[in-house]
């Protein structure tokens, strides 16, 4: 929470005793050393009195003299970050294998108040790594002098080892207020509960437009990973197992392993967001996998996309940096549109003449240009309410994330309250209208990682337009009810014609996933979902056999007769036709149902099963070989089974109309495949699928492979996504724990 309300209690004294107790010096008038911080003639006590008004603090950040070391090569890769208020403001460059760097980076800062210092800390840059601590250090900003430039010096420190020298950081300090004048620091005693009251109103809005601009980002990075060329072996038989880490910013993605080569063919594309903050440097980082011990770093590459068109595909082959080899990849700069943050008074599609525009934008028979384009959905994130208490104040600091796919904003953070209410609206490009739109609410903690509150997922084709609803938050595993409700309205606009051709690409593949750990529980629902299937076939085959064996006369001759018949006048075009009549068959059937219904058969056997907590700040360390190999082992089992099961369950839901989408759309491609095998004989069909084959390689030698009914069924959600998108019915009378123990499981 920004420092403002702090500020207002010490407001009446001209010297802040904090800064004379505790972990921190006296004020002299020159020299002076806070926290770390020294600065040359810039400290004036009376002048630089805190004010509720805001400040623009402008900060060089020049060099720094000798760092710490972090690598084995006995140098480090320094970059810098500036956190106000518990949020990150600034980070800086990285200065690759050096001690002394030069930076020579400003950045200009919002202070809403003096009262809270400037925390500075110092990493060495590891690539796919955890980045290793070099030091820290606070500026206070109360006293610095103002309107003029002040050189200032950061003796960096660790607090679990105060005595070991970390070097020093140099920079230049601004400090000014932002109307231009300074507050007499005397005020009435009416006017200071006034301050008060409106500044607790006004400072959610403050940080909201002090972090807004960092979250929006200007453009679109499309990546195709092409190969890897003459690699360095890293492995005792010549070989290697490669894969490439890229970086941009703070956003990474990690591509898979190739197994025994030193010529990876890759072929995957993924996207990357650009910002105007985040400085386009694309950092790639090429790896060798090694099962029970540290990976091996094989080479790196970075790329300055300013230098690039924008609109253009480039093909480049970047030579990696220390190892021989090279990465060949295709990239696409494009402008992003319909990405915004605004106020419920700024509602884009409450226009109706911009709605009308943007609905004739996508429709039915627009150039197909941009096939990434396929709409917008505009989010209304309205409120919060009875969320639960995170703070031992009996309360909680809310905001709230939406992420579609790998598009991540997130609301202004509402302080000290469990009813809080944003008014904020979230526009988002659409680029797969089968994407699920994930809203989650967390507790801001300023000295360590945000609680989570609760969390909803929406798929987007479940969106009705202009629906105002209340969703219950469930719990991290979406499998049940956590405390509270969220209220949204959503809208969505997307052209029919590019979903259907999006439908049948890979999908966007979210590169911020954890990574899969071995769990019992997992395991045994994954073993119990393939065992569903498995037992639905062998019903099938007993089914079969029992016409066989004459159980039941009349379903025996039924079933001889129609096999005669069907075999007598078979045609291959009736193998889409019979499908074609199943889903025909099965929709009649589900009209009748409720929406829940179709959830309500995937039964699971939810089980409980406490969370481990792991501590982020400290390595896992002394696990033999094996025990590394069988942790592999198990999660390579584990995620087969679910796997196996999720298409299972898929090729189910699609006949079952789960996504009605996607039913319609089978029943398309269905007719065209039934006409196409009635009119034209099988042996054309199969001839020009074979040409293709061959000759599609030679007509675009870096094509991504893709697999049409895969890609088309990895969009119909499994048993288990149904259960989490699954909306909860709240019931006021009942707590979540009474809930819990009235329906276990």
């Amino acid at each position: 929470m920004c420092c403002f309300i702090g500020f207002l209690l010490v407001h009446e004294t001209h010297t802040d005793s904090r800064l004379l107790t505790g972990n921190a010096c006296a004020l002299p008038t020159h020299t002076s050393t806070v926290m770390g911080a020294t600065g040359a003639s810039g400290v004036n006590s009376d002048k630089a009195l805190p004010s509720s008004e805001m400040y623009q603090l402008d900060i060089v950040l020049k060099r720094g003299h000798n760092l710490a070391i972090r690598d084995r090569g006995g140098t480090s890769d320094p970059y810098v970050k500036f956190k106000l208020c518990g949020k990150e403001v600034f980070r800086s460059k990285t200065i690759h294998k050096n001690l002394n760097p030069v930076w020579d980076e400003g950045t200009k800062l919002l202070v809403d108040s003096l009262q809270e210092p400037l925390y500075v800390k110092v990493f060495d840059y590891d690539f796919g790594l955890q980045d290793d601590f070099m030091g820290s250090a606070y500026l206070y900003l109360e006293s610095l002098e103002q309107q003029r430039a002040i050189p200032v010096n950061l003796t960096l420190q660790d607090p679990h080892y105060p005595d070991v020298d970390l070097g020093t950081l140099e920079l230049t300090v601004t400090l000014r207020p932002k109307d231009g004048s300074i507050e007499e620091p005397h005020r009435d005693t009416m006017l200071l509960k006034r301050t008060w009251r409106r500044s607790s109103k006004q400072q959610s809005v403050r940080l909201a437009e002090l972090h807004r601009k960092h979250q929006l980002w200007r453009g679109i990075v499309s990546i195709s990973l092409i190969e890897g060329r003459d690699l360095c072996p890293m492995d005792p038989n010549g070989l290697s197992d490669p894969y490439a880490k890229f970086r941009l910013g703070n956003q990474k993605y990690r591509s898979k392993t190739m197994p025994k080569t030193l010529c990876p063919q890759w072929r995957e594309q993924f996207d990357l967001h650009l910002y105007e903050e985040t400085g386009g440097v694309l950092e790639i980082a090429v790896w060798d996998k090694d099962t029970g011990r540290r990976d091996d770093f094989i080479g790196r590459c970075t790329l300055d996309l300013s230098t690039l068109a924008k609109e253009h595909t480039h093909r480049l082959e970047l030579a990696l940096e220390e190892s021989r080899g090279s990465v060949v990849l295709l990239l696409t700069l494009t402008a992003s549109s319909h990405v915004s943050i605004a106020d419920l008074s700024l509602t884009p599609l409450d226009d109706p003449i911009e709605r009308r525009e943007i609905m004739g934008q996508y429709g039915m028979f627009r150039p197909l240009s941009n096939l990434k384009d396929v709409g917008i959905v505009q989010v209304k994130v309205m409120r919060a309410e009875g969320l639960m208490a995170a703070d031992v104040t009996g309360k909680s600091d809310p905001f709230c994330v939406l992420e579609l796919n790998n598009d991540r904003l997130q609301t202004h953070t509402i302080y000290k309250n469990l009813n809080p209410e944003w008014n904020k609206v979230f526009t988002f490009n659409v680029k797969d209208i089968h994407s699920v739109l994930e809203v989650t609410v967390f507790d801001e903690d300023r000295d360590r990682s945000a609680d989570f509150l609760g969390k909803v997922a929406i798929p987007l084709l479940h969106i009705q337009n202009g629906e105002q609803k209340g969703y219950v938050l469930k719990n991290k595993e979406m499998t049940g009810p956590t405390k509270g409700l969220i209220y949204l309205e959503s809208d969505v606009i997307y052209s029919t014609v590019k979903a259907g051709l999006r439908t049948i690409v890979p999908p966007e593949q979210k590169y911020i996933e954890e990574e899969p750990k071995v769990s019992k529980h997992l395991l045994q629902q994954n073993f119990n979902r393939v065992k569903r299937c498995i037992l639905f076939a062998i019903n099938i085959g007993t089914f079969i056999n029992s016409c066989f064996e004459w159980e039941s006369p009349q379903r025996s001759i039924s079933a001889f007769l129609f096999f005669v018949v069907v075999v007598w006048n078979f045609e291959l075009y009736m193998v889409p036709g019979a499908l074609l009549l199943l889903l025909t068959w099965n929709y009649f059937i589900t009209a009748g149902r409720e929406s829940g219904d179709t959830v309500r058969e995937a039964t699971f056997e939810w089980e409980e099963e406490e969370e481990e907590k792991d501590d982020k700040d400290s390595e896992r360390k002394g696990f033999m070989d094996k025990l590394y190999a069988l942790q592999d082992v198990c999660v390579s089992v584990q995620s087969a089974l679910d796997d196996v099961a999720s298409y299972g369950e898929r090729i189910k839901n699609t006949f079952n109309w789960t996504v009605p989408f996607l039913s319609w759309l089978a029943i398309s491609v269905l007719c065209v495949a039934t006409v196409l095998l009635y009119l034209i004989p099988l042996r054309y069909l199969v001839l020009a699928w074979g040409v293709n084959k061959f000759t599609k390689k030679l007509r675009n030698p870096y094509l991504i492979e893709n697999n049409e009914v895969l890609d088309f069924l990895s969009r119909v959600p499994s048993d288990v996504q149904v259960m989490q998108y699954r909306e909860l019915k709240f019931d006021p009378g009942q707590s979540p724990s009474k809930r819990k123990k009235t329906n276990p499981g």
